[in-house]
C-alpha cells in the first residue's frame, strides 16, 4: 500500500481481505482467543511468537487499525491506547523512570501540560518547559545529563504555534534524545512529521481521526529510526526479568519501543483501546483525507472573515497569509493546517463569553476536531488549573475564543459567527 497516496491508505490500508472474507474490518469482541496447546501458549506469553491471546495486549481489529495509522504516518509499528492522554503518558513513561527530565515545549495542550507539570512530577520525571520559538541555542542550555525526550505539537492546541519541526528534531539528535511529535490537529494528511525528523508521534484520535465524537482513543507511532543502543535507555538494552531477560532492541529491532510499550505498559497498567472503539475509528480513517479538506477551506474562509471584522482584536489561523507561521507553513503543511481557529473578541474575557453564549449553530463543547463546528473559551475550561503567568506563558488570554470549524456548508457558519458578533454589539 505504502506506493498509493495517502487518500488511498485511508480507505484501503490496514486491513485487506482474503478470499470469502469480510469486505468490512470485523469486530473481533472477544477478551480471549484459544488455543490448541500449552507451548503455543508459552510462546506467546514469553514474546517467542506473534499472535492474539488477551485483547488488553492485542486483537485482530485493533491490530488492523494500527498497522493503518503506522503506515499513514510512515512508521514501522503503531499502538492504540484507550485515550490520548494515555497515549501521551506511554509515549514517555515507556523510556523514562523516576530520576530522569524531559523537555517540552510551552505551547501544548492544558491537558498534557498538567500531565508533564503535575503527574510526572509526582512520579519522580521532571519537565522543563520551552518557548518552542526559542533559539536552537536557548533550547539546548536546558538540556541535561538526565534528559531523555523533546516534546512537541506540530500545530499547538489551542494557540495554534506551528513547530520547526526539523530545528526541533535537529536539537534533540544533537543530545542524542528522541524528539516526541503531537501530531493531533494537522493528521498525517497535512502533515507526517517523520519525514522531517521526529522518532515518535502520538495522535488524540479522539479529534479528526475519529471526527464524529463518538469514540475516545489514542495512537503511538514509533519511526524505527531512532538508536536506543546509546546507554541512556535501558528499558530497551537491558534484560527485562518480567519476560525471562529478554532485551527488546535484540528481539525487535524497529519495532522495539512499541513491543516494550504494549507488552509492558499495557500488561501493568491496561490504557487499552476497545475493539469497537476501534472499528469506529477506522470508518472515521476513511474519510479522514476528504474531511480535513473541507475543514481546512471552511476555516480558511472564516478566519478571513474575523480578520476583516474591526470587533474581532487579533486571529490566529496558520493559513492566513499574514501569519507570522507562513513560512513554517508553506514547508510543514502545504496542503492546509487544521479546522481550528484562535482569535480575540474585543471587551475581554466577559465580551468573549457572551459572544460564544450568543453562536447557535457552533456548539459549547469541550471536544474539538470533529466533524461539527464548536467553541470553548480555554482560559475558563480547558486551562483553568493554569496560574495567570502559566496561562501567558502558554499563549492563552483571556479573550481568547478556540472555534473548531466543521464540515458544514461555510455559509452557514458565516452567518452564525456573524450574528453572534452583532447580539455583543448590541450588549
Amino acid at each position: 500500500m505504502k506506493n498509493y497516496r495517502i487518500e488511498t491508505r485511508c480507505v484501503q490500508s490496514g486491513y485487506q481481505p482474503k478470499d470469502g472474507e469480510p469486505r468490512i474490518l470485523p469486530i473481533i469482541q472477544s477478551t480471549t482467543f484459544k488455543y490448541d496447546s500449552a507451548e503455543t501458549m508459552g510462546k506467546l506469553f514469553d514474546l517467542e511468537t506473534d499472535g492474539p491471546f488477551y485483547t488488553r495486549l492485542g486483537n485482530p481489529t485493533l491490530s488492523a487499525v494500527e498497522s493503518k495509522i503506522a503506515e499513514l504516518e510512515g512508521g514501522a509499528a503503531a499502538l492504540l491506547t484507550s485515550s490520548g492522554q494515555a497515549a501521551v503518558f506511554f509515549s514517555i513513561i515507556n523510556i523514562c523512570r523516576a530520576g530522569d527530565h524531559i523537555i517540552s515545549s510551552a505551547s501544548i495542550y492544558g491537558g498534557t501540560f498538567n500531565l508533564f507539570s503535575k503527574t510526572l512530577r509526582d512520579m519522580g520525571i521532571s519537565c522543563s518547559f520551552v518557548d518552542p520559538n526559542a533559539s536552537a541555542e536557548e533550547i539546548s542550555d536546558v538540556f541535561r545529563p538526565e534528559t531523555r525526550l523533546l516534546f512537541a505539537e506540530t500545530l499547538s492546541n489551542p494557540t495554534l504555534v506551528v513547530l520547526d519541526i526539523e530545528k526541533f528534531a535537529t536539537i534533540a539528535h544533537e543530545h542524542h534524545v528522541p524528539l516526541i511529535i503531537d501530531n493531533t490537529f494537522p493528521t498525517p494528511v497535512n502533515c507526517r512529521p517523520i519525514e522531517f525528523g521526529a522518532d515518535i508521534v502520538v495522535h488524540s484520535t479522539t479529534k479528526y481521526m475519529d471526527g464524529h465524537a463518538t469514540s475516545l482513543g489514542g495512537a503511538i507511532v514509533d519511526s524505527g529510526k531512532f538508536d536506543w543502543t546509546s546507554g541512556s535507555y535501558p528499558e530497551l538494552t537491558e534484560p527485562d526479568p518480567s519476560y525471562h531477560g529478554i532485551v527488546y532492541t535484540q528481539q525487535f529491532g524497529q519495532q522495539a519501543y512499541i513491543v516494550k510499550a504494549r507488552t509492558h505498559l499495557l500488561r501493568d497498567l491496561g490504557a487499552t483501546a476497545s475493539p469497537f472503539n476501534a472499528f469506529l475509528l477506522n470508518l472515521g480513517l476513511e474519510t479522514l483525507s476528504l474531511r480535513m479538506e473541507r475543514h481546512c477551506r471552511n476555516a480558511e474562509a472564516v478566519a478571513a472573515y474575523l480578520a476583516s471584522d474591526d470587533r474581532i482584536s487579533w486571529v490566529n489561523y496558520p493559513s492566513l497569509p499574514d501569519s507570522p507561521y507562513a513560512d513554517r507553513v508553506r514547508r510543514y503543511l502545504p496542503s492546509g493546517s487544521c479546522g481550528v481557529i484562535s482569535f480575540g473578541v474585543k471587551g475581554g474575557r466577559a465580551t468573549a463569553t457572551h459572544f460564544m453564549e450568543s453562536l447557535k449553530l457552533a456548539a459549547i463543547v469541550i471536544h474539538v476536531a470533529d466533524a461539527r463546528t464548536s467553541v470553548l473559551h480555554p482560559a475558563s475550561t480547558t486551562h483553568r488549573q493554569l496560574s495567570d503567568d502559566a496561562l501567558s506563558a502558554a499563549g492563552i488570554t483571556p479573550d481568547m475564543i478556540r472555534l473548531s470549524v466543521g464540515i458544514e456548508h461555510v455559509d452557514d457558519i458565516l452567518n452564525d459567527v456573524k450574528q453572534a458578533l452583532d447580539a455583543c454589539s448590541k450588549g
